[in-house]
């Protein structure tokens, strides 16, 4: 069987993931869910003047936009942990990891457009992160659902 299979291959009792691996994984979700929901309630606690004092391109932007990217981050955050740690719907886990990456490659876009790469590497750091979550769980260590 080649590496290209084994990934691919189902997981048996012979390809249990490790336990260090099922623990980096939910250390990860929970750290991705504290930021990720921490950063959606700040955006929308705080007034959009102190954000702009804070990150200028919150005062840059339409209001709007700022609280979709709000509720955005809110929902990542709460998707990457719930869902797995009830065991009620476990892949949407999954895809709120995949919603996660893409955001933040969104982020560098947007940063990257306004002249702002050096602002970045956070968002790539997040970027490898979800896809690690979702690489995890939706191929080497899956959350089963209740049954």
């Amino acid at each position: 069987m080649t590496t290209r299979n084994a990934m691919a291959a189902p997981l048996g009792d012979s390809a249990r993931p490790s336990n260090a691996l099922r623990v980096g994984l939910w250390v990860v979700q929970a750290l991705l869910g504290v930021l990720f929901a921490g950063t959606g309630l700040w955006k929308l606690m705080t007034p959009v003047a102190q954000l702009a004092a804070m990150i200028p391109w919150a005062g840059q932007v339409p209001a709007a936009f700022l609280y979709a990217t709000a509720v955005v981050d809110l929902c990542g955050g709460i998707g990457v942990v719930l869902p797995a740690l009830t065991r009620i719907k476990p892949g949407l886990t999954v895809l709120a990891a995949l919603g996660c990456a893409a955001l933040q490659i969104s982020a560098i876009v947007f940063h990257v457009s306004r002249g702002e790469a050096a602002n970045t590497p956070f968002n790539f750091l997040l970027v490898g992160l979800s896809l690690f979550v979702f690489w995890g769980r939706r191929y080497r260590a899956p959350i089963q659902p209740r049954s």
